[in-house]
């Protein structure tokens, strides 16, 4: 796990659903924020988180995630 995704994971409140933002961050760049998708869908796998919502961009030839929720579980 990256060090941004660890940060977000561990900023947000356990149980409560959490939007991932891209504006105003690194997260604007639509390759980071698929990345960071891609590492908390990884975390789910090992029971850390839960996700909630997946939505993909539609305005790229290649699936990128767009927006991602997810809760924290511990």
């Amino acid at each position: 796990m990256n060090h941004l995704v660890r940060s977000i994971v561990l900023d947000s409140p356990i149980g409560q659903r959490t939007r991932l933002a891209s504006a105003g961050s690194s997260l604007e760049n639509p390759y980071v924020y698929d990345s960071v998708a891609r590492d908390l869908e990884e975390l789910a796998r090992d029971g850390l988180v839960e996700i909630l919502e997946v939505t993909l961009r539609k305005d790229v030839n290649e699936p990128l995630v767009g927006a991602i929720a997810f809760k924290r579980l511990r």
